[in-house]
């Protein structure tokens, strides 16, 4: 049986197989275009609370 997963950049189906290289993208150009997006900071982890400062601490 064949997993097929939502390609995260184009939405195409692809196999989640050890078959596909790129999982769990469906090609290397979705693969980079990720890459691309995390490198140019386009997707950015929010940050859960103010970090402390020696400013704040006075």
């Amino acid at each position: 049986m064949v997993t097929l997963v939502t390609c995260p950049t184009c939405g195409e189906q692809s196999a989640y197989t050890p078959d596909n290289p790129y999982r769990p993208f469906c090609s290397e150009r979705c693969k980079l275009i990720d890459l691309g997006q995390w490198a140019t900071e386009s997707y950015r982890i929010p940050q859960t609370g103010i970090p402390e400062t020696p400013e704040d601490e006075q």
